[in-house]
């Protein structure tokens, strides 16, 4: 998985394919939307859905990990997808390996599990998170009105643009936006939809193309 470095607000980034941000000053790993158990509560409702999604979706963060070598993960929310599940259990043998590594979760819409449940898993609950002039929560829309004292990064939209070729071709494809206050990443499960956005003139974006990032 390539990755590209980026300066945003005097900080250096690793924008990776593997759809997470290394922030390179706190050595943590920043990733949004893992959403673990989704694939089996849509199976649960009877609803066909590849069993490995979960599976893939960690192995691919396991790689990272061992690239990286971060200090801490950050999710900007929506780690879990609902209630508890075979997948949360999955996770929890996964996470086994990391013993090392601090997990924070910045909680999102759908990470409703009782916090013992988080706690036995060893992964740090918090509404937001400020950090190095970087305010982390999960919707955009709940960024601090502060003058931009305080950049926020979040998740919860799963950004997209399209792409369009010279023969008229449109693919969506997910994204990195950095725009004028603040950033949104995109979901790291596959088991997501894309929202395209809308890029402000200012605005920096990296489009993810199979193994690669591309500054579009």
């Amino acid at each position: 998985m390539e990755d590209v470095r980026f300066e945003c607000k005097g900080h250096h980034w690793r924008l990776s394919a593997g759809k997470a941000a290394f922030w390179e000053e706190e050595r943590a790993l920043i990733v949004a939307d893992l959403h673990v158990g989704k694939a089996a509560h849509f199976r649960k409702a009877g609803i066909g859905v590849p069993a490995n999604i979960v599976q893939d979706d960690l192995y691919r963060l396991q790689q990272l990990i061992t690239k990286y070598n971060p200090e801490r993960l950050i999710v900007v929310g929506d780690m879990f997808h609902s209630s508890e599940n075979i997948e949360v259990q999955y996770f929890r043998i996964w996470r086994n390996q990391f013993p090392h590594i601090r997990f924070e979760l910045v909680t999102g819409n759908h990470d409703i599990m009782d916090p013992a449940v988080y706690a036995s898993l060893d992964v740090a609950l918090m509404e937001s998170l400020t950090l190095g002039g970087m305010y982390f929560v999960h919707d955009p829309k709940d960024r601090l009105s502060d003058g931009g004292e305080l950049y926020a990064v979040s998740g919860h939209i799963h950004p997209g643009v399209w792409m369009v070729g010279n023969g008229r071709q449109r693919l969506r494809l997910p994204c990195f936006y950095f725009g004028p206050e603040g950033a949104i990443l995109p979901a790291f499960s596959a088991f997501t939809g894309t929202y395209c956005v809308e890029p402000d003139p200012s605005s920096e974006v990296f489009v993810i193309g199979g193994t690669g990032v591309y500054r579009v």
